[in-house]
């Protein structure tokens, strides 16, 4: 019998990562010479944020993701910190809020406008004041709103509550205070249930951070951790960091016993730091390293080998930080999966690279973006802390179906447009396995729909706001554009087709009432 090779086939084989072209990068911008091991980068559909270099306290650049070339050396900033900048998140249900934390030991929440900025913003609109030394890195709650993380050099992780009209917040809603070193990372659950915690006492963690109960400990001579994150809802957490012969190394463990990890893979003898990155939705790890050029992506599975390794990016030019856009803001025209913001100090230059499978057809590829996490919370910051717990709101990628940003200004646009997928399946399952409510609910329903279809088009075509999207200036936005249109028209299609169906069972309805009262 002759020996065959396993074969594992995938769509994502042949993933292949394309660095944009010069005039789309961002040039000429001070990135910091911090030495801390952080992102030092946020992205979101409408912004980048970048921490900088200056004199005098810590400041940061702060974007429009349209505005590539080069930057004028006098862009305003945001700059109310007295020391470094260390870490800044966007705030993942609102595009224009993003948090920061500093060396100064405080943490704060700033407002952007939505215009562009014309003078440096000094104000935040909250300031977090209780850690006792630097704080060097801040998470944001996935599917909560207002709960924001932090944790810094004196070992503790300190929850807030943002929803709160004080501008000055100084005790937090929660202290854990059991690592007894710095923490590296931090990392939730789907449902933000759960957080991992990787420590420099080379610990991983698993925490319940409402009861502040310590859940899970691992402790491995053979890896010595820097990263963490859990995979998803696949019950397991990577973690990057060196083996005992300092080889950088990639290790998977289940999420119910840390003891032993299922499988540990070195990478190369580099020094530099790796940062994975997960995408829920395609199964796929990308591992980065820091003071190399390469992206590394691999294919998580279930079974053995749990890491299955597909293809490497390389490029000469090293980077210092990274950040990623949401899966909201990628252009599914194209098939593009993911989306990297390579800092690179060298030469000032912020390089978008994007991840994309080979496709012909340039029609909306279902099975490579299936729902995702949207811009709209699940929880309350309340029912969190009381104990509820709910996975994300989810959305379609599909060009016309759902708005692909978050606005301050028109929040229920954003909510309906949120949902909408679940109201319209609830809507077709009560219309086709219920017909005798529809006379009771048709009226309401009707009223509702014409009340919901006029708030979707005060300023809005396609899902899209008209006065935020520029006219398409390529053949690849016109394609983009015209695909979205084509969609909506057969959505529309769709919900007339679903009407008729209606008024026929209606009429049904009546008949047979006419019939039965003629009886009698």
């Amino acid at each position: 019998m002759s020996w065959c090779p396993q074969y594992r086939s995938s769509k994502f084989r042949h993933v292949y990562g394309k660095a944009a072209s010069k005039e789309n990068c961002y040039d000429c911008i001070p990135i910091t010479q911090s030495v801390h091991d952080n992102h030092f980068c946020a992205v979101n559909p409408h912004f980048i944020a970048v921490v900088t270099e200056c004199a005098g306290g810590g400041a940061f650049l702060v974007i429009p993701v349209n505005q590539t070339g080069k930057l004028d050396p006098h862009y305003p900033r945001v700059c109310g910190h007295k020391g470094n900048v260390l870490d800044i998140k966007w705030n993942p249900f609102n595009d224009f809020v993003i948090a920061s934390c500093s060396e100064d030991a405080t943490v704060k929440v700033w407002n952007i406008p939505q215009h562009l900025l014309k003078q440096s913003i000094t104000h935040a609109q909250k300031e977090l004041l209780g850690h006792a030394r630097r704080v060097g890195l801040i998470e944001w709650h996935p599917t909560a709103s207002d709960i924001l993380f932090s944790t810094g050099y004196d070992y503790k992780i300190m929850i807030w509550n943002l929803d709160t009209k004080d501008s000055v917040i100084e005790t937090p809603v929660k202290t854990i205070s059991f690592h007894t070193d710095v923490i590296l990372s931090m990392s939730f659950n789907t449902d933000g249930s759960l957080l991992a915690t990787a420590c420099r006492d080379r610990k991983i963690r698993i925490i319940d951070p409402r009861a502040g109960a310590l859940l899970q400990e691992a402790s491995n001579k053979s890896h010595r951790v820097n990263k963490v994150l859990f995979l998803g809802n696949m019950k397991k957490l990577v973690s990057t960091g060196t083996s005992r012969w300092n080889n950088r190394q990639i290790a998977i463990w289940d999420q119910g016993d840390l003891s032993v990890p299922l499988v540990e893979e070195d990478i190369d003898g580099s020094s530099g730091l790796l940062f994975p990155f997960y995408d829920a939705d395609t199964h796929m790890l990308y591992v980065l390293g820091k003071g190399d050029g390469n992206i590394r992506y691999y294919e998580i599975s279930l079974e053995k080998p749990y890491l299955n390794y597909l293809m490497e990016y390389r490029s000469p030019l090293p980077q210092k930080g990274v950040g990623n856009m949401p899966k909201r803001g990628l252009d599914v025209s194209s098939c593009e999966i993911f989306r990297f913001y390579k800092l690179i100090p060298m030469k000032s230059l912020i390089e978008p690279v994007s991840m994309i499978v080979p496709r012909r057809s340039e029609s909306y590829q279902e099975d490579i973006y299936p729902m995702t996490a949207g811009v709209q919370p699940a929880l309350a910051a309340e029912e969190w802390l009381n104990g509820v717990n709910k996975g994300p709101v989810l959305m379609s990628l599909r060009p016309g179906s759902v708005i692909l940003n978050s606005l301050p200004p028109f929040p229920e646009e954003s909510s309906l447009e949120a949902t909408e997928p679940v109201l319209y399946r609830s809507r077709m399952a009560e219309t086709t396995e219920k017909p005798s409510r529809i006379p009771e609910k048709w009226g309401n329903r009707r009223a509702e729909g014409r009340g919901q279809e006029d708030k979707r088009t005060t300023g809005l075509s396609n899902g899209f706001d008209a006065f935020e999207c520029p006219p398409p200036k390529t053949e690849n936005e016109l394609l983009q554009v015209f695909y979205r249109q084509q969609e909506e028209i057969r959505r529309l299609r769709e919900a007339l087709i679903q009407r008729d169906v209606q008024i026929r069972q209606l009429e049904l309805e009546i008949k047979n009432v006419r019939m039965d009262t003629g009886r009698f």
